[in-house]
């Protein structure tokens, strides 16, 4: 499975977990959010495997993993973590290994390049700027572009249609069973990295075409012109 390799037009990209360890700024985030709704507070692990489905799913599983919460809580305190997000958005975000050199060298082939995230625009967005990311990509694809989500592979369609390369032509890299089933519902290979979040899932036992113990690998999956 590891050596498969791939001659795409297009790669798309997960966002958290793949290209960006944000897990501490969620948690801080999610943490001033449960202080201020006087709600016990959660730890990194826990927020860790919390993350992967959007922002609101990372709130409602903020209070009802060992509690519960009225449909009308959950509404306020998404309003209230997004406060807080915006304060701490990037503050503690970190460029994943070998990410970087990726995107450079895909960029110098001119592979075409996309986010493709269920993070809210209003903070993807900033934070691929603060990080110094936003001029490799040529489309980005957030939480709240279309009605649906990843798993749905419509998200995926949506990147390859602003891209203008059909989705044969893609290859997906992400860190979740989202990504690998948006891919597989759209039709593109799927590698997944090893040192994400994936929501508590180990990885290794999530269908896909390889795995990545760091980024820089998969330039190991797609030929050279």
């Amino acid at each position: 499975m590891s050596g498969r390799r791939f001659a795409p037009r297009a790669v798309l990209f997960d966002l958290d977990g793949t290209l960006l360890d944000t897990v501490g700024d969620l948690a801080e985030a999610s943490n001033r959010m449960l202080a201020e709704l006087s709600r016990p507070l959660r730890s990194l692990d826990e927020i860790h495997s919390f993350v992967g489905k959007g922002l609101p799913n990372l709130v409602r599983r903020c209070l009802t993993e060992g509690g519960d919460a009225t449909e009308a809580e959950i509404e306020r305190a998404i309003t209230v973590f997004r406060r807080h997000y915006a304060e701490v958005n990037g503050q503690t975000t970190r460029i994943y290994p070998g990410v970087t050199e990726v995107l450079e060298d895909l960029r110098q082939r001119r592979i075409k390049l996309a986010v493709v995230t269920n993070k809210a625009g209003d903070f993807t967005l900033p934070l691929l700027a603060r990080m110094g990311l936003s001029s490799f990509f040529d489309a980005v694809v957030s939480g709240d572009t279309l009605a649906v989500k990843k798993p749905d592979p419509a998200v995926l369609h949506h990147a390859c249609e602003l891209l203008q390369v059909e989705a044969g032509d893609a290859l997906m890299i992400g860190d979740s069973q989202n990504d690998a089933l948006a891919a597989r519902g759209a039709g593109i290979p799927v590698l997944l990295v090893t040192y994400g979040y994936s929501e508590g899932m180990p990885v290794d036992s999530i269908e896909c075409d390889g795995l990545l113990s760091n980024a820089i690998h998969v330039l190991d999956h797609i030929d050279r012109p």
